[in-house]
């Protein structure tokens, strides 16, 4: 029974037991649904969700699709790997995303388009990530994007397109080592960009292409060793730039010159030791610049307004850059300077004039204890006590002994005294040089000091240390018992090239401070070299002449032209030269014979000229200078046919009679060149038509004249006057032709017995003297002329003519015989009214003849006298003078003429020249009829002598028969 009992119990005791189990599990499953039904409505409303430093390895899409609330995620501090293109579901309101502190090392493409209408901030930093896909972030509204302290190494092209409305990116202490061009494109409202701690050597303006509102750029701790002048052309808003803890060296002039609203430069600790005159040039907005810890104790201890332009710059630091001294105008420019910090520099000396611009300065720090306490140094505490500066000036004397460790504060006004020279002095400054190419050049520098401390040498060119240089330092004789010593340093410089150009400049140094030279300039010149010389040239007149010429050299050189020696160019009077210099070359347009020539073109610079000539030959066709026109002559008379031709080549001339060459006799000659053609004792075979063929190597061209002979003599006194001009006209153009053709020899003694003539002669007038009785022979006043007969009348009988030529007939010049009429009323021609031969036309002088005697022929009553006829002539060497005589020029070579006034005139004029050639005329009343003159032709020649002063002798009227002559009075 209690067996029974018992297990009755038990099952009882089992059936509430599952009774009380299924209502706990019944209330639990209410409470279950109650739950979550609650805590999914507080899910929905959950606007910020901070899950970090979990252990969370992966992003479950499903696990945020309830946060539709949400807008901000911080993730951060986990053990996240890679972000999906599916780990954000869409319709997510998240405005800032912290995934930074993870191991994120993938990104896929569109990770955050789901995001892309509200996020705002994106914070990746401290992750994994080494590559950033082109165009990986696509969100239009984005802000700020962290990615620092990843392992980013290159920032591509387009790399964050579609972000453009981000304002901060922050890529510092990656291994960013190239930004290429176009990394930010797209970025146009950023205003701040970190790329601190980085690997980057040089920042272009490719990079920064498109950064159009950039303020702030931090390039701070990276390997940036130069600043180009180009790379901030597109950050022209930028107002604080970061770039100390760099490997700059120098700052160049111009490198910043863009950015114009710049406020704060940050340059410190770099390795800056050369900052060029205009550096800073344009930074007129620059409020601070830091300079601190760089070696530019050059730039304040010389003398080179290297702050020149910062006119709104506030605060200027300076400490740690070893600065011994302050120079004069150390701090030109800065007139708005208010804090100065000077600290950590060795300073020993201070110019004073170094702190004289800057009226605003508030505050100034100093700590050196190495001032040298002189009597260059008293100003300065006086001057920081008048101006209550002194509290954060820690200077303390190092020099003279008497002072050491005493602060400049201290010491008395007395005490600042200049007993020794301590510091180095220049002496001796080096010198501007200049030197041509490959030469060795060297500079001398030296000073003087009376401190045993080392002395140490340095030479800069342009500002900046040469350090490799050659250099001879020695040390020469003391001054006052050695206590002052005088230090020298040689700068050598081999085989000199362009690269060793600039300013060149010594320093000197001991423990007491620099000494800086003066700068000399090193110019390096090359002598002119032709690349392109003139050349020879032969045209036709009337096209267009050019000639080349260009030079090189160093500096470069001018280019000049002559011609012929001087620079009187007739193209450029006529305005028809023009000369290119862009393109080295010299025009000459519509060519004249005038500008035939040699040109010469001059290359010239500092180092010298050279010159190269080139001739230039006009060729013109052949042309008759005086028409050629038709003649009638008598018969027995002397026929001159003038063809003066010109051209380029000189013309060949050739005479024709019809159309066959003329035949020669020996009553026809030709002047040198054939320009004149003489037949003397004309017969009626000679007429006919004369052709004068002129030809070149450009052609040829004919002339005629059509001579007519007449039988019979006379005409009228005007007629025979005429014939006498044409003679004389063509005789002098024969005498000029033999000049030119004249040799060398021959020309100077011409000139000697000129200018011996000059000097001895006392008139103007020679007369010749005469031999014999019937026909004498007339002494010659030329070397080359006898007188002919003269064809005389009187009234009572006809003309007669003296027959010949002047000259000998070797040498083919003479004179048309001319016979003259009383005009008494006897004609010496014959009565037959209707022949009267055409007079010789006068002929325009155009030689130069020199003044001299003017010998004429008169006539009167009582006392007749002949007055010779002087020329000047000169003859080929081949000449063949009849005359056995020594040849002697005359200094006689104008033709003076006798012209009747009147009818009752005795005598007409053997040759008239025109007034205008300044021959007088005598006046007659009687006829006289002279002797008849031997013809020169004949055997029996005249004998020629002349007086010591170069005149003829005097033909007497009394002594006509005797032999001899006298001097002109």
């Amino acid at each position: 029974m209690r067996t029974k009992e018992h297990h009755s119990r038990i099952r009882t005791k089992k059936h509430h037991s599952r009774m009380r189990t299924e209502k706990r599990r019944s209330r639990s499953c209410v409470h279950t649904e109650r739950h979550t039904e609650r805590h999914t409505e507080r899910r929905g409303a959950l606007d910020q969700l901070s899950r970090h430093h979990n252990k969370i390895r992966t992003i479950d899409p499903s696990h945020l699709k309830l946060y539709v609330a949400l807008e901000s995620l911080d993730l951060s501090s986990n053990e996240l790997t890679e972000i999906r293109s599916v780990s954000f579901p869409a319709g997510l309101r998240i405005k800032e995303l912290h995934l930074g502190s993870n191991k994120i090392s993938s990104l896929e493409p569109g990770s955050f388009d789901s995001l892309s209408r509200s996020l705002l901030t994106l914070r990746l930093s401290k992750n994994r990530i080494s590559q950033l896909p082109v165009k990986l972030f696509r969100l239009p509204r984005l802000t700020q994007l962290e990615l620092n302290r990843n392992r980013i190494r290159l920032i591509e092209g387009l790399t964050f397109q579609g972000l453009e409305s981000l304002e901060v990116l922050k890529l510092q202490r990656n291994n960013i080592s190239k930004l290429t061009d176009g990394a930010f494109w797209g970025l146009s409202r950023m205003q701040i960009l970190h790329l601190e701690n980085n690997s980057l050597t040089e920042v272009n303006s490719g990079s920064l292409y498109g950064l159009l509102s950039l303020e702030q750029l931090h390039l701070s701790n990276n390997s940036i060793s130069t600043i180009s002048s180009a790379g901030w052309s597109f950050c022209q808003k930028l107002q604080e730039l970061v770039l100390s803890h760099n490997n700059l060296t120098r700052l160049d002039e111009g490198s910043l010159a863009d950015l114009g609203a710049l406020d704060v430069l940050r340059l410190s600790h770099n390795s800056i030791s050369h900052i060029a005159e205009g550096a800073f040039k344009g930074l007129k907005s620059l409020r601070i610049l830091e300079l601190d810890h760089n070696e530019i104790s050059g730039t304040i201890e010389d003398t080179n307004g290297a702050f020149i332009g910062l006119e709104s710059l506030n605060k200027l630091t300076l400490f740690g850059n070893k600065i011994k001294s302050v120079a004069k105008r150390a701090f030109s420019g800065m007139e708005s300077l208010e804090h100065l910090n000077l600290g950590e520099n060795a300073i020993r000396s201070v110019h004073s004039e170094a702190f004289g611009e800057l009226k605003n300065l508030k505050e100034i720090y100093i700590s050196s204890s190495n001032f040298l306490c002189d009597c260059h140094l008293k100003w300065l505490p006086q001057w920081l006590t008048s101006r209550r500066l002194q509290t954060k000036v820690q200077a303390t004397c190092t020099h003279p002994g008497s002072l050491n460790n005493t602060s400049i504060f201290s010491v008395p006004p007395r005490s600042f005294v200049c007993d020794d020279l301590p510091k180095p002095q220049i002496r001796v400054q080096p010198e501007t040089t200049m030197a041509v190419l490959g030469k060795d050049i060297r500079f001398t520098c030296s000073a003087a000091s009376s401190s045993p401390s080392p002395m140490t040498f340095a030479w800069k060119r342009d500002n900046e240390i040469l350090h490799n240089a050659e250099v001879e330092n020695f040390a020469s004789g003391t001054e006052r018992e050695g206590e002052v010593t005088e230090y020298t340093t040689i700068l050598h410089l081999r085989n000199v090239t362009f690269a060793h150009e600039g300013r060149y400049q010594c320093i000197i140094t001991n423990d007491f401070g620099p000494s800086y030279s003066n700068k000399a300039r090193l110019t390096v010149n090359v002598l002119p070299s032709f690349i392109k010389t003139p050349r020879d040239s032969t045209i036709r007149a009337g096209t267009r002449a050019r000639l080349e010429c260009a030079a090189d050299g160093h500096p470069t050189p001018e280019i000049a032209w002559q011609k012929d020696g001087g620079t009187d160019f007739p193209a450029a009077r006529e305005r028809r030269m023009h000369v290119m210099p862009s393109d080295d070359v010299f025009f000459i347009m519509d060519v004249k014979i005038e500008d035939m020539g040699v040109y010469s073109c001059t290359a010239q610079n500092s180092a010298g000229s050279v010159s190269a000539n080139a001739t230039l030959t006009v060729l013109e066709m052949p042309f008759l200078v005086h028409p050629l026109e038709d003649r009638i002559v008598s018969t027995g008379a002397t026929l001159a046919l003038q063809c003066k031709a010109s051209g380029s080549p000189p013309p060949r001339i050739t005479w024709l009679k019809g159309d066959e060459p003329l035949v020669m006799t020996d009553r026809h000659h030709y002047t040198p060149g054939n320009q004149l053609l003489i037949i003397r004792q004309v017969m009626l075979e000679d007429a006919g038509k004369y052709t004068c063929e002129m030809s070149n190597t450009l052609g040829t061209e004919r002339a005629y004249s059509h001579v007519r002979i007449t039988s019979t003599a006379g005409c009228h006194g005007d007629k025979d006057k005429m014939e006498g001009m044409m003679t004389f006209g063509i005789i002098t153009i024969a005498v000029v032709c033999s000049i030119v053709l004249t040799s060398l020899v021959w020309v100077c003694i011409i000139y000697q017995t000129r200018k011996k003539s000059e000097v001895y002669s006392v008139t103007n007038t020679g007369l010749c003297s005469s031999e014999g009785s019937v026909n004498p022979e007339v002494e010659a006043c030329s070397v080359l002329y006898r007188q002919p007969r003269l064809c005389t009348c009187n009234s009572g009988e006809a003309c007669k003519t003296a027959h010949g030529l002047f000259g000998s007939e070797n040498s083919a010049f003479g004179f048309q015989v001319m016979c003259t009429d009383c005009l008494d009323g006897n004609n010496m021609y014959s009565s037959n009214s209707d022949y009267c031969p055409q007079p010789l036309q006068s002929i325009d002088h155009s030689y130069e003849r020199p003044p001299g005697s003017h010998d004429r022929f008169m006539c009167n009553g009582d006392r007749p006298t002949a007055s010779s006829y002087h020329f000047n002539m000169a003859t080929d060497e081949g000449s063949n003078m009849e005359s056995g005589a020594n040849v002697y020029p005359s200094n006689h070579e104008r033709i003076g003429a006798a012209e009747p006034q009147n009818k009752d005139s005795c005598l007409a004029p053997l040759i008239r020249a025109a007034d205008s050639e300044g021959y007088r005329q005598a006046p007659s009343s009687d006829c006289y009829q002279p002797y008849p003159l031997p013809n020169p032709l004949s055997e029996d020649s005249a004998k020629q002598t002349l007086l010591p002063n170069g005149h003829a002798p005097t033909l007497s009227n009394e002594r006509r028969s005797q032999t001899g002559s006298s001097a002109p009075k």
